[in-house]
C-alpha cells in the first residue's frame, strides 16, 4: 500500500511548476518500473497537461506493452506537447506499436496522422513503408506528408525512392526539402 501511495504522490508531483522537480519525479517513476504502469495509464486522463505529458514519457521509458493502446488514444490530446511526448513514447515501444500506428495514418485528425508517421519513422519498421508512401503521396495535409517523408527517410527502404522523387514536386516546400535531403543522402537525387 505504501508503494502505491508513493507512486500516486510522484504522479501528482509531475504537475509541479519546477521542471527539475517534474524530471526527478519522472525518473523516480521510471526506476519503480512495472508497478507504476497502471497508475501512469490512469494519469493519461488527468486534467493537468504536465501530468499527462510526463506520464506518457515515463510509460515510453518503461516500455510495457499494456500502455500502447492508452498511448494511442492519448495522441488525440488537445495539447501539442502531450501529443509529442506520446508519439515519442510510442516510438520507444518498437514493433508492438507498429500496427496500431499504421492504422492511425487513416485517422480523420491530421495531428494524429502526423504524430503516427513520426513515431513510425523512429521505430523504423519496414512494415510501415507502403502505408507511409501512401501518406506521402495522398494525404491532403502538408504536415502529414512531411512526417511521412521524414519517416521514410529514417527507415531507408528502397521502395521509398520513387515516391520521394515524386514528392520533390510537392506543393509544400517543406515536403520537397525533406524528400530532396533524403534522396541526396541516398545518392538518388537527380
Amino acid at each position: 500500500m505504501e508503494r502505491d501511495d508513493n507512486i500516486n504522490e510522484l504522479i501528482e508531483i509531475l504537475a509541479d511548476e519546477d521542471e527539475l522537480v517534474r524530471i526527478q519525479a519522472s525518473e523516480s517513476l521510471e526506476e519503480i518500473g512495472e508497478p507504476a504502469v497502471c497508475p501512469l495509464i490512469e494519469a493519461l486522463e488527468h486534467d493537468d497537461k504536465n501530468i499527462r505529458r510526463y506520464s506518457a514519457k515515463v510509460l515510453g521509458e518503461i516500455g510495457d506493452e499494456r500502455a500502447i493502446e492508452p498511448l494511442i488514444l492519448n495522441l488525440r490530446d488537445g495539447n501539442k506537447w502531450v501529443r509529442r511526448e506520446t508519439s515519442g513514447a510510442l516510438s520507444k515501444m518498437g514493433e508492438p506499436a507498429t500496427t496500431p500506428l499504421i492504422q492511425l495514418l487513416e485517422d480523420p485528425d491530421w495531428k494524429v496522422r502526423g504524430a503516427a508517421a513520426w513515431a513510425l519513422g523512429r521505430i523504423g519498421s519496414k512494415e510501415a513503408v507502403d502505408p507511409l508512401v501512401k501518406a506521402l503521396l495522398e494525404d491532403e495535409n502538408g504536415f502529414v506528408r512531411s512526417g511521412a517523408a521524414n519517416a521514410l527517410g529514417s527507415i531507408g527502404d528502397e521502395r521509398a525512392v520513387e515516391p520521394m522523387k515524386k514528392a520533390t514536386k510537392d506543393e509544400s516546400s517543406y515536403v520537397r526539402k525533406v524528400s530532396e535531403k533524403y534522396l541526396k543522402n541516398w545518392g538518388k537525387f537527380e
